[in-house]
């Protein structure tokens, strides 16, 4: 029986997933794949979708049959042990300090368009953000699921109207001649972010209505949406040459938006891609609640933040991370860290995590899907090595988790015992 509220259906996990891939990628990486590989991010856009598959498809299988609020963490666990869970568990959280700040910065860019901000104003539209993605979140698991299919219909509206008055043409989605761009790979090592999102979701299994049917068909559902519609996004911004510096990237389709609909609809393009980034953002909250939910209910963490409130919401954990955000928020604005950057480093974390996940689903699973879980674990070390010196964020996370987490443990256990009463 789940521990937490199942209220979720196909549509509402459909909903959560696109707009999860969708969201802080949709308005700004497109543009960004464009200044790298320029047409060939075409090409790269049809890889990215093939590789993504057999991860998509053994994280399906891997939540059908263990629908659980840990997630990556609960997969790794059961098949490499506990010492492996955590070590998933460790990553995931650690892509906070870099994957939140990357993703607060894009939502700001958004109203960046419409508006003279100054540095202070753009730090207070990302606390306050991290807000509502507050209130958004004690409000549970279905409140969150019904916002963002409202908000995944809006974005889909919102590029179908770009193809419609760009009047696209079978030309504008030629693919280059040069098919062996060398650029491709810098390319993708930046475009996997916009399928990140799928390890998120993994921790909302326990929390739908029939897990072992809907979890793995909205799973599908919402990689293929979101495929979809970021290609065809990447199509009318080559079409429009939006795209080079980082403040032309991260106002891209609002400028495409002026283009076409009169310089007044840049405030259509603020609020929908605002509230995109917001959607992808608040299902990673979510996400990263459960799991510290989940690792203090089996033990591993403070009894305090296995708290759940009387809609079965992890709001402790929920107010935890949320404040862990605030501050990496404030370090990355005082720091004025780049934004490829932060979004390479983040990818490095969510490409292990993907590896780990991969492996326990070649050692759980059986026939074509332990197959395709052996390719997604391929699939993963090549785009590792495709981030190049990126990959050291998470390369040295992993070895300095490995090295302490022995120390804590043994200082856990003496200060366990030294809590025993004395005979």
């Amino acid at each position: 029986m789940s521990r937490l509220h199942q209220q979720l259906g196909i549509s509402q996990g459909v909903a959560l997933l696109a707009t999860s891939l969708l969201g802080t990628g949709i308005f700004v990486v497109p543009a960004i794949a464009a200044s790298i590989a320029e047409r060939s991010s075409l090409l790269a856009w049809a890889i990215l979708i093939a590789l993504v598959l057999p991860i998509a498809f053994t994280f399906a299988a891997l939540g059908k049959r263990y629908p659980h609020a840990g997630g990556a963490a609960h997969f790794v666990g059961k098949a490499l042990g506990p010492r492996a869970e955590k070590l998933t568990a460790f990553l995931f959280l650690s892509v906070l300090p870099v994957g939140l700040p990357a993703a607060l910065v894009m939502a700001t860019g958004f109203w960046q368009a419409v508006f003279e901000l100054s540095p202070i104003m753009s730090l207070g539209i990302q606390l306050f953000t991290l807000l509502c993605m507050l209130l958004l979140g004690l409000g549970g698991a279905k409140l969150s699921g019904n916002v963002q299919a409202i908000i995944a219909l809006a974005i889909v509206t919102l590029v179908a109207a770009l193809w419609w008055q760009a009047d696209i043409v079978s030309s504008d989605y030629q693919l280059p001649s040069d098919l062996g761009s060398p650029n491709i790979v810098p390319a993708l090592a930046v475009m996997f972010w916009c399928f990140v999102g799928i390890e998120a979701f993994a921790h909302m299994g326990e929390e739908f209505r029939r897990p072992e049917r809907d979890f793995p068909i909205a799973l599908l559902l919402g990689v293929f949406v979101a495929g979809a519609v970021y290609w065809a996004a990447s199509v009318v911004v080559l079409k429009f040459g939006a795209y080079g510096t980082q403040h032309a990237n991260t106002q891209s389709l609002p400028h495409v938006v002026a283009l076409l609909f009169g310089p007044h609809a840049k405030w259509l393009a603020a609020i929908v891609g605002y509230l995109a980034c917001f959607a992808s953002m608040n299902i990673y909250i979510q996400g990263f609640a459960r799991l510290l939910w989940s690792m203090a209910d089996e033990g591993h963490l403070p009894q305090q933040l296995a708290h759940l409130s009387t809609k079965k919401v992890p709001t402790r954990a929920l107010i935890t991370i949320v404040s862990a955000c605030v501050v990496s928020c404030v370090v990355a604005w005082l720091f004025k860290l780049p934004l490829d950057e932060l979004i390479r480093y983040a990818n490095g974390n969510f490409i292990v995590v993907y590896l780990l996940s991969m492996i326990a689903g070649a050692v759980l699973l059986k026939g074509v899907f332990r197959i395709l879980a052996v390719i997604g674990a391929a699939l993963c070390c090549l785009l590792l090595l495709a981030l190049g010196q990126q990959s050291i964020y998470v390369l040295l996370l992993s070895v300095l988790f490995l090295l302490i987490q022995p120390l804590f443990m043994q200082i856990k256990k003496q200060w366990k015992v030294s809590k025993l009463p004395k005979s």
